[in-house]
């Protein structure tokens, strides 16, 4: 895949085998643009489909339903082949068809709600802050539910902050930090906190993600940072959504060593991450969420079988 689509396909994880391809409907002028995400179980593709993310501001409802039948009825024509070319291809088909019936929304902006989050890199750039910490400058009276005043205290107090084993390769060292949030608010207490520390402060790019699941309105308010490694806070947040964490903020710091890593360095910074979220429980291991998934597949196949 790396070799047909060159820059287009990027590796997030490679130990838990998760990957990424922006596809577009033109490559010299591109007017609608979606991300594939996928995990590849280790039974793929003999028993098992790929686990996957389709991800793009625009896509919604019967739009996003009727793409997802595509994809699933081309695994089941296929089961025991490789199948993400088709995908990819299957996708660029309905970009290209989109292309020729309508003009890109302008109004279509960047959205909080995990189904609804993209990972297009100009999308991304567009909306980092100069500074990590400006991100997070806003009122977060909505975010605190109006209850006790135990539930107040706990969104007044600091996190507890746990650091993870650092990666070095090449000169360049990359370090995670965890702590549970409820709030934005907690959000920015942990970032100005992580700040205080000298050697973090001096991080080259400190990136950040973070997850918190709204039981009111059973949706994620979520946000990624790159703090200037291009596109490395999207890639760490899909890493989250992927390993389905909630209420967790996870902190990358890189100190650039004087040699380039190329894609290396963005999976040093998701081993760092998932390394953590796992280490604090955080997650259930990549190959139980397959494994469910697949499940779920094969149920939903012998059941369309019955249907014929």
């Amino acid at each position: 895949m790396a070799a047909i689509y060159g820059e287009e396909w990027c590796v997030i994880d490679d130990c838990a085998k998760i990957f990424c391809i922006r596809i577009s409907d033109d490559i010299d002028d591109p007017k609608w643009t979606l991300c594939l995400q996928v995990m590849l179980p280790n039974e793929y593709p003999g028993t098992a489909p790929p686990v996957y993310q389709l991800n793009a501001p625009w896509l919604k409802g019967q739009e996003r339903a009727d793409l997802s039948n595509s994809l699933e009825e081309i695994y089941i024509q296929n089961i025991g082949e490789s199948i993400l070319y088709l995908w990819v291809e299957k996708i660029r088909d309905v970009l290209i068809q989109k292309s020729q019936m309508t003009e890109p929304d302008p109004e279509v902006k960047k959205e909080t709600e995990e189904e609804d989050v993209g990972c297009e890199d100009d999308i991304l750039l567009a909306c980092q802050p100069e500074n990590p910490l400006k991100a997070l400058d806003f009122d977060v009276s909505e975010n605190q539910t109006a209850g006790t005043a135990a539930r107040m205290v706990e969104i007044e107090e600091l996190p507890p902050i746990d650091h993870g084993i650092p990666i070095t390769d090449r000169r360049s060292t990359f370090q995670a930090h965890l702590a549970p949030v409820v709030c934005p608010k907690q959000v920015k207490m942990v970032l100005a906190k992580l700040y205080e520390n000298k050697k973090i402060a001096s991080a080259t790019h400190n990136i950040y993600a973070y997850r918190i699941y709204c039981e009111d309105k059973q949706t994620f308010l979520q946000d990624c940072e790159d703090d200037g490694e291009t596109a490395a806070g999207g890639r760490l947040l899909h890493l989250m959504e992927i390993l389905n964490v909630r209420n967790v903020l996870v902190v990358v710091s890189r100190w650039y060593g004087g040699i380039l890593l190329g894609p290396d360095r963005f999976k040093h910074i998701n081993n760092c991450a998932r390394n953590i979220l796992v280490e604090k429980s955080y997650t259930n291991p990549p190959e139980e969420s397959s494994k469910a998934f697949g499940k779920n597949k094969k149920v939903r196949k012998d059941k369309k079988r019955s249907e014929h």
